[in-house]
């Protein structure tokens, strides 16, 4: 036996250490593709108006880029500028259309002239294509008259492709 032991530690020294990095490269090769596919993050950044409070979903979609429209218990802003101011989540009768009470007139204003824009643009830029899509944002408290309201203006101003911004459930 002891001459086997010997022979070992003769043979070991002989012999070099040789460093086999192969497979701790493929470790971490496999933590970076996975780190990389579960961060998820999206160009669009869609930041709650201040005092806004969003319903909640249980599911999860990427935001889109799109108009910009809120809908809060002070008024309706499109792209952060007030357009229709409310009262307590209510419109006044002035806003509304006599002969259609669903349609504002003040947001098909300035919907209207946005579309315009973008339809402008599409017509000069190739790559540009007017798709009437809205982002829009509504506080949870409102009554569905309101939004109903909303995006039936909305509609008819060309944006009808409407994107409910929401929180999420943690």
């Amino acid at each position: 036996m002891r001459r086997a032991v010997d022979k070992f530690k003769q043979n070991n020294k002989k012999a070099t250490f040789t460093l086999q990095l192969t497979a701790m490269v493929d470790m971490f090769t496999i933590m970076i593709v996975f780190l990389l596919k579960s961060y998820s993050t999206s160009a669009v950044h869609i930041t709650p108006q201040k005092g806004l409070k969003l319903p909640h979903s249980s599911s999860y979609t990427q935001p889109v880029e799109a108009l910009k429209l809120v809908v809060s218990l002070d008024g309706i802003y499109v792209d952060d500028k007030q357009i229709v101011p409310m009262e307590n989540g209510e419109l006044a009768k002035a806003d509304t259309d006599s002969n259609d009470p669903d349609f504002i007139r003040g947001l098909y204003e300035v919907l209207n002239r946005e579309a315009e824009k973008s339809r402008d643009i599409a017509k000069e830029n190739e790559e540009h294509e007017f798709e009437g899509k809205v982002v829009m944002q509504a506080d949870s408290r409102l009554a569905y008259g309101v939004l109903k309201k909303v995006m039936y203006t909305s509609s008819m101003a060309g944006f009808a492709d409407m994107k409910l911004a929401t929180v999420s459930f943690d």
